[in-house]
Parts: structure tokens; sequence; C-alpha cells
């Protein structure tokens, strides 16, 4: 059984999920770099040390869920912590501005089929991957599940006149992220007994691929509530939390 704590992060080649594998190894983890793209993640491991170990990792082909956990069953015999960060915001034409995704993602215009993709990676691939590595999760310790998510995914703020980002809130990512907050629920609460903890944390409004860098904090601000979340062995679970603290679902 490897003695070091074991952590996979998915969507980790880039962005918020490679500052959380940095900041996990620092910490004493081994760290899996989740990666679509093989080369990508031997990259992102490579730039972070020898603890961060890549991980081809689709979270929309079964196949590729499979091959994953059995890779760490067959390396490490467990998983202590799992952070389902891969997520996207559009299946539209790259290289647009947050403005134009916006607007082709209205409830109104929104596509079905990129509706469809949008969900398939942010809402049904957390639950696949998460169901094929709850047996490793259950060797361990004292396992945790941290799913990514958004402020625009809550109900509760986008109901609020006066929230900033209210008119963000559309069918395709913003929707989505609602239903990864109400999965982060189901799971928690079913793993309660086992004592295996999920929460969900916001990053912010962080300049990432997501929003094609037209995000207001840096990636260093928008990092800070998902690594805390991450390393935080001791807290409660479900819960939702963000850059300024307890966040309402």
């Amino acid at each position: 059984m490897h003695s070091k704590r074991i952590a996979l992060v998915t969507g980790a080649n880039q962005g918020i999920g490679l500052q959380l594998a940095k900041e996990l190894v620092a910490n004493g983890y081994t760290v899996l770099v989740g990666a679509r793209d093989l080369t990508k993640g031997e990259a992102a491991a490579a730039s972070i040390g020898s603890e961060a170990r890549a991980l081809q990792l689709d979270v929309t082909v079964p196949g590729s869920i499979i091959a994953a956990a059995a890779r760490i069953r067959s390396e490490f015999g467990r998983l202590d912590l799992l952070v389902n960060n891969a997520a996207i915001s559009h299946a539209g034409a790259p290289g647009r501005s947050l403005a134009e995704i916006m607007q082709s993602t209205r409830p109104s215009v929104a596509s079905l089929d990129e509706v469809r993709a949008v969900y398939e990676t942010n809402v049904f691939g957390v639950i696949a991957v998460t169901q094929a590595l709850l047996p490793l999760l259950r060797e361990a310790p004292a396992a945790r599940i941290v799913n990514v998510s958004s402020g625009l995914g809550s109900l509760t703020l986008v109901s609020d006149p006066t929230f900033p980002f209210r008119s963000g809130f559309d069918v395709v990512y913003s929707a989505s992220k609602t239903a990864l907050n109400a999965v982060t629920v189901a799971f928690a609460l079913e793993l309660e007994s086992a004592g295996i903890k999920v929460n969900a944390v916001s990053p912010g409004f962080t300049a990432t691929a997501l929003n094609n860098f037209e995000g207001t904090d840096t990636l260093e601000e928008g990092s800070r509530a998902p690594v805390w979340m991450a390393l935080d062995e001791t807290g409660p679970t479900v819960t939702f939390v963000g850059p300024d603290g307890p966040m309402p679902w």
C-alpha cells in the first residue's frame, strides 16, 4: 500500500486543476493529474515534480474511466481524495468572447446538443467518475470528494436581484453547475454513514479557459477556496463554499 495520501484531480493539465495538483503535492500528496490528452497531462505532471503522475482520463468515455480506476487500484490500492474539476463552459465554436458565449447559451436560443455536451462533462462525467472510484475511496481511512462548482450554480444567489452575475445564468454552463450541486448533495447524503465527505466549492470568477480568460480574479485568487477545501481533512460534509466562505445551494 502506498504510504502517501493519493489524490486524483480531473482536468488537471491547466488552470485551477493544475494549481490544485501543485498545492496537493506541496502538502505531501501523490497526485494523479487527470487529462483527456495524455501528452498534456505528462507535461503538466513534469512541471509539478516526481509526486505528480499523468493519468489519461476523459470523463465522458466509459472505457477511459474504467482504465483509470484499474490503474489506480493496481498502483496504489486506494484513493484518499477525488477532485472532480474537469468542466467545459460551452460546446460551440472555439475562440468566441465570453459575451458571445453568453448570448448563444440563453434559454431561448441554446442548442440542445450543446446543453447535452456540457452536461456530459459537468454532470454525467462527475457521476460516472465518482461511481467508478468509490470502491477505491472506501479503501481510504478518511476519503473525501470535492466537486468544483460555481456561484452561478446557486439558485439562491441568482434569484437575488442584487447578485452581480445574475444575468449570466443560462441553461448550459450555469444550470449544469446547479445540477452538479444537486449531485454533490445526493452523494454526500448517501456516503455520510461511510465517513466519506462530499463537498462543493466555487473558485469565483477566475480568469481561465472556461471564460476565455475574461474572469476578474487571478488564478492564484481563484485557487484559494478549492485548495483549502481539498486540503481540509477535518471539516464537515454537505457544504458549498466559495472565496468568501459558505455559499447557499
